[in-house]
């Protein structure tokens, strides 16, 4: 395989990020797939993180403010949302934020698919504190946001809802847990969030997680199961909801490698998986490649990192699955490329993991 030229392949994975982010500020997912052209928060939070580390902090900014305004236009919901479960109840449905936006900050028209699912927010917090540390700008315009999501949080955080992947949605999924505790402990050391409002749900998420999140010492896809998913791996980067360097991230690592991660690199999302096939994803090697980085497995890390860029196509553009790549059910194949056609290209998270690991080795654009 020829060496990888990474800088130009950085250089590339911003412009397409910064090409084609709206100028409102939100990002599609993958501008030229059929159900893809909302602003997901989750991965706008990841492509934001990207532009902020490689050079686009304007860009960044940009995705920050137009999420703080999605949130204060729904303060009303929150609220209620916050009522309801200080009552007791349920939360009405339509009460519930959206897990992505159309890219002027309006509720999408999905009928069939789930729109709660929290993730998102934990994972803004998370990101939103990063990008303000990291170049020094006036938290001021997001306190309000800030303190909404907060309540939000707080108030949702032990509800089933559904996972990165939008499945599973009467589950209570690790890697929701993790991204809801590293944006609640982000905003707090930040000064964002006032400890009184945070300090009893980290409190409480690690109770719940320490009793019923892990197996054989691992961290378990959902609450009360065995599974492995390779979103687990943000729970330990970037998240911290454990250890990074303690025993129940390594044996969760080692379940992730053992169980999901192919010979040549690229990792699969979990072994159910019949989404176009179940193939393997950059966004999964980024992860892995970024804890790789942080625990100091430079090798490991630059492995995943040349496994994502020869994923790249000819003029480098990034695929949310793999092309060529190994398949767990290929017998299910056919019916996605048929409804949806070839699975997404370029898909700007894809991107932004790629830069991610790529600042974690010190290689920019």
């Amino acid at each position: 395989m020829p060496t990888p030229d990474h800088r130009r392949l950085a250089a590339r994975s911003l412009a397409v990020i910064t090409g084609h982010q709206d100028p409102g500020g939100g990002y599609p997912a993958a501008p030229d797939y059929p159900v893809y052209g909302f602003s997901w928060l989750r991965d706008g939070s990841f492509i934001a993180e990207a532009a902020s580390r490689a050079g686009a902090p304007g860009s960044a900014t940009a995705f920050h403010t137009w999420c703080a305004r999605a949130v204060t236009e729904r303060a009303e919901r929150v609220r209620r949302v916050v009522a309801a479960r200080r009552a007791g109840e349920r939360p009405a449905e339509g009460d519930f934020l959206p897990t992505r936006y159309t890219l002027d900050g309006q509720d999408p028209d999905v009928a069939g698919w789930g729109e709660f699912q929290t993730d998102g927010y934990g994972t803004w917090l998370w990101a939103l504190t990063a990008h303000l540390e990291r170049h020094r700008l006036d938290p001021a315009p997001y306190r309000s946001a800030v303190t909404l999501t907060v309540d939000y949080l707080a108030a949702t955080w032990d509800l089933p809802c559904n996972d990165w992947w939008e499945e599973s949605d009467e589950e209570r999924h690790g890697s929701t847990l993790g991204a809801i505790h590293g944006g609640l402990a982000a905003a707090a050391r930040a000064g964002l969030a006032e400890p009184a409002a945070v300090t009893p749900v980290l409190t409480a998420l690690g109770h719940l997680v320490a009793r019923h999140g892990t197996h054989e010492g691992r961290l378990t896809k959902w609450l009360g199961g065995e599974a492995v998913d390779a979103s687990l791996l943000a729970c330990l980067t970037p998240f911290s909801l454990t250890d990074p360097y303690g025993p129940l991230a390594t044996r969760t690592v080692a379940a992730v490698e053992r169980q999901l991660l192919e010979p040549g690199g690229g990792v699969h999302r979990y072994r159910g998986d019949v989404f176009y096939g179940g193939g393997q994803w950059p966004v999964l090697a980024g992860l892995l490649g970024w804890h790789h980085a942080r625990t100091g497995r430079t090798a490991a890390a630059r492995r995943q990192l040349d496994w994502i860029a020869a994923q790249a196509t000819g003029d480098g553009l990034l695929p949310e699955q793999a092309p060529g790549a190994r398949l767990l059910h290929p017998e299910h194949l056919a019916r996605w490329v048929e409804e949806w056609g070839p699975n997404a290209t370029p898909l700007l998270w894809s991107h932004a993991m790629y830069l991610i690991l790529a600042d974690a080795l010190d290689i920019r654009p």
